[in-house]
């Protein structure tokens, strides 16, 4: 059976930034969840970074930038955390591939996770769109990234290779 990947903060584990969770209740993940087919991962902690950490932002730019090599991903005090970010979303695509997962379920707005938009850089919780550093390496990989809030989309592509369009 398909699994689906979905950021271990949706999932009620206590592993953003600020050392809480953002979860979610949905049926359907419900039911995946009942059937082991939820597959949960958070990039930043696999990555390294610690619960809780500082804020990071990805500036003027989004993952796609980042995974080039032409953006970073910063703290508010400035300190570098790219290579956190990265390592986090290599892990990402890798569980992937281990487990065959073909569609994941991230958390918007995070500079790993964001689907369609992140913040900009400016720590003043200005959103931009774009996509978190894991959400694009997902994508540029095949892997078809959706956000919380476009869960039935998701669970639809995974069951029955639509997204409900």
């Amino acid at each position: 059976m398909n699994q689906l990947l979905v950021s271990a903060c949706l999932l009620g584990n206590p592993v953003r930034y600020d050392g809480r969770s953002k979860t979610m209740s949905h049926p359907g993940l419900a039911r995946l969840e009942e059937q082991g087919r939820v597959v949960g991962f958070c990039p930043e902690v696999a990555g390294g970074l610690s619960i809780p950490r500082p804020a990071a932002e990805i500036s003027g730019a989004d993952g796609a930038a980042v995974i080039a090599g032409a953006a970073s991903v910063v703290t508010r005090n400035g300190s570098d955390v790219t290579d956190y970010f990265l390592s986090g979303a290599n892990q990402a695509l890798a569980i992937c591939h281990q487990h065959a997962i073909t569609v994941a379920v991230l958390t918007e707005s995070s500079p790993s996770c964001g689907s369609s938009r992140i913040y900009d850089g400016s720590f003043t919780r200005h959103a931009v769109p774009g996509s978190g550093v894991t959400a694009a390496m997902l994508r540029q990989h095949g892997i078809a990234v959706f956000s919380q809030h476009q869960l039935d989309a998701a669970i639809n592509l995974l069951e029955f290779g639509n997204n409900g369009d």
